[in-house]
């Protein structure tokens, strides 16, 4: 629970809640932890996507994901602690003016396509891939985060709700709004890996859209404006840049084996990515905290309901119970009470130590039957010789 950690400091804010570094008081590591006020996500009709990403996180484990480690509840808030890594979203790189070379934007889509791969596997649709979503560890290798919009298909089916942020959603998401598809699947997750390649090289995406522009009109941009790729671009990383960002989705990158397939990745050692031993050509700045430094004003003084205030808080608030004059009317409640009741509570690395004990268990277990087989042995021949 919140008392098992130490608050750090806030480092960002998210579409669902607040992130802070904490510190787990026992063992000592180090995780961010991401807050989402209940009545708040009750009052936007965002409850669900916060418990089906919590569902969605706790069955995956990757090298290239931001892993999810525990999760707790208390009256006011949510809680999922994950993977600290501060080297920073490639948005906030993006927005410092880093250049990203081609040999370390091949890394990034040769890691995210191993993420991609393993997803595949889960049957999951990631639908935000984009630079805001992708964190760097100290060494500068990529994870991919916020599994808030994304979706779990059925084996030959097709996901039709539409999800995303549009200047990186794929042609056929938006055929699937207009009525012209009939759905889509994960193949959607590698336009947006295409143009998030697209923006590191060149700091601006190959369409111009906005949030605020309608399906119809994207759709025609499609078919109208053909991205450029700068001259200084090698010819390899231009034809695989239109293999991914093939409005034809039968013609599009969409798989992991299909990328590894490219003469262009013919050098990779793919081995060598999963462990992490290619060094990529871009190392975050170890000595500063790579985010906007205001999350912390915020949290300490604009914030009206302080995380490092909260046990007093709480306490205050089970003394006066009911006087805080919050709308606690009835229908309110209620939803208040089913987010209690349906909270998912997990706790990776008590599962992993239940793992370990299973597996030395079956060892002890089947070195004895080894012993006794070899004992049996032993026997058997003895049987044998004097019968």
């Amino acid at each position: 629970n919140f008392d098992h950690f130490q608050i750090l400091r806030a480092i960002g804010k998210g579409s669902f809640g607040k992130v802070c570094i904490v510190q787990k008081k026992d063992t000592k590591k180090m995780y961010a932890m991401k807050y989402m006020n209940k009545l708040k996500c009750v009052e936007r009709n965002e409850v669900r996507n916060v418990l089906k990403e919590l569902q969605i996180m706790q069955n995956l484990e990757h090298p290239f994901l931001v892993n999810f480690w525990y999760s707790f509840q208390d009256e006011e808030d949510m809680f999922m602690v994950v993977d600290l890594l501060l080297g920073g979203d490639l948005r906030y790189h993006l927005q410092q003016n880093v250049h990203f070379s081609e040999s370390t934007v091949k890394l990034y889509i040769s890691e995210l396509a191993l993420a991609l791969g393993y997803l595949r596997t889960k049957r999951i649709i990631h639908r935000d891939i984009k630079p805001d979503n992708i964190l760097l560890d100290e060494h500068g290798h990529v994870h991919l985060t916020d599994f808030n919009i994304a979706a779990i298909v059925k084996e030959d089916l097709k996901a039709t709700s539409i999800a995303g942020t549009k200047p990186y959603m794929a042609p056929e998401l938006f055929q699937t709004f207009e009525g012209s598809h009939p759905g889509y699947s994960f193949s959607v997750d590698w336009w947006s890996l295409g143009i998030t390649a697209y923006e590191l090289l060149r700091g601006q995406r190959p369409y111009v859209m906005r949030s605020s522009t309608p399906a119809n009109e994207i759709l025609q941009t499609f078919h109208k404006v053909h991205p450029s790729y700068p001259a200084a671009w090698s010819l390899e990383m231009k034809s695989l840049l239109r293999k991914l960002l093939c409005i034809d989705v039968q013609k599009r990158i969409s798989c992991l084996a299909e990328l590894q397939d490219l003469d262009y990745m013919s050098d990779v050692n793919w081995d060598a990515v999963l462990s992490k031993l290619l060094p990529p050509g871009f190392i975050p700045n170890r000595r500063r905290l790579n985010c906007d430094p205001t999350f912390e004003l915020e949290e300490m003084i604009l914030e009206s309901k302080p995380l490092h205030k909260k046990k007093k808080r709480l306490a205050r608030k089970t003394k006066d119970q009911g006087s805080d004059g919050s709308p606690q009317n009835g229908q309110l409640q209620q939803r208040l009470d089913n987010v209690q009741r349906d909270f998912i509570v997990f706790n990776r690395e008590k599962s992993k130590k239940a793992v370990d004990s299973d597996s030395s268990e079956l060892s002890t277990t089947e070195k004895n039957k080894a012993i006794e087989d070899g004992q049996n042995n032993n026997v058997e021949p003895v049987a044998f010789l004097s019968g």
